[in-house]
């Protein structure tokens, strides 16, 4: 089981590399260059560090692994769902402006989408540090699992259980908050609309975590960690595959697509 989920993390790495090389690659073409292509370098790196929090859960429980993999697991995801909620803000105001270049793009700049990212990232990293500095969770030895075959399982105990369920609570309010923006702007008339395939990831994402918590709560041992890893990794690729992926194709397959002139919007670089 392990090396299968570990396998799937390395592949979840290298298939990001390859569409981070490749937005590098065409960075200057309006698919990379709508909503900001700094935000989807951002979006790429997050989708990167989510797929690698993974590793923290697999193996034998440590002080330190303990320690960090809910907080790697609660960052990752939060600074990922803070990038596609500017960049559904972004779609709603490009579409929604009176003009090109309204007064209402302008003031929801570059700058402007740096510190929303970092304000709504911040609530979780606060969370997360209060849990590690308040209740470490630490490796404890259960003998109650499995106990007739004599087996002591080692698992990372949490002294405050609540703490997860409130850095899960924030991702799903950002997830939903991203869904609904994405859910309006989805029939915005644009040649390739992001909106579309936002709305679409977090569908995914919410029908996984959804399955997720039940699952979580039953599974015995280790399977409640094999069940979180699948959870992060499914929603990982989910995320990846339906919002870089089309572009991928498109630049790749179809570049008399990726021209400005068959897309609206403003572009910010």
């Amino acid at each position: 089981m392990g090396i299968i989920l570990v396998t799937l993390t390395l592949l979840g790495v290298v298939l990001t590399t390859i569409v981070t090389a490749v937005f590098q690659r065409f960075r200057s073409t309006p698919i990379v260059k709508a909503n900001n292509s700094e935000i989807s370098f951002l979006l790429l790196l997050s989708l990167k560090l989510c797929f690698l929090c993974s590793l923290v859960f697999i193996g034998q429980p440590s002080v330190w692994t303990c320690r960090l993999r809910q907080a790697a697991f609660g960052v990752s995801f939060v600074l990922c769902l803070s990038c596609l909620l500017v960049k559904s803000i972004v779609v709603l105001l490009a579409f929604h402006a009176n003009a090109p270049g309204s007064r209402a793009l302008k003031r929801f700049g570059l700058s402007q989408q740096r510190i929303m990212i970092l304000c709504t990232t911040a609530p979780q990293i606060i969370l997360c540090a209060g849990c590690i500095l308040g209740a470490p969770p630490y490796p404890f030895k259960n003998p109650n699992y499995q106990a007739s075959t004599g087996k002591i399982v080692v698992e990372c105990k949490e002294p405050w259980p609540p703490g997860f369920y409130l850095v899960l609570g924030y991702i799903g309010l950002l997830a939903f908050i991203c869904l609904i923006l994405a859910f309006l702007g989805r029939k915005l008339p644009d040649t390739f609309n992001e909106a579309k395939l936002i709305t679409f990831s977090m569908l995914i994402f919410w029908a996984v975590w959804i399955s997720f918590i039940p699952a979580y709560v039953s599974s015995p041992g280790k399977f409640t960690v094999a069940v979180e890893v699948f959870a992060i990794l499914a929603s990982s690729f989910g995320l990846l595959l339906c919002i870089f992926v089309p572009k991928c194709y498109i630049i790749l397959l179809r570049p008399q697509r990726n021209i400005k002139k068959g897309m609206t919007g403003t572009y910010l670089t």
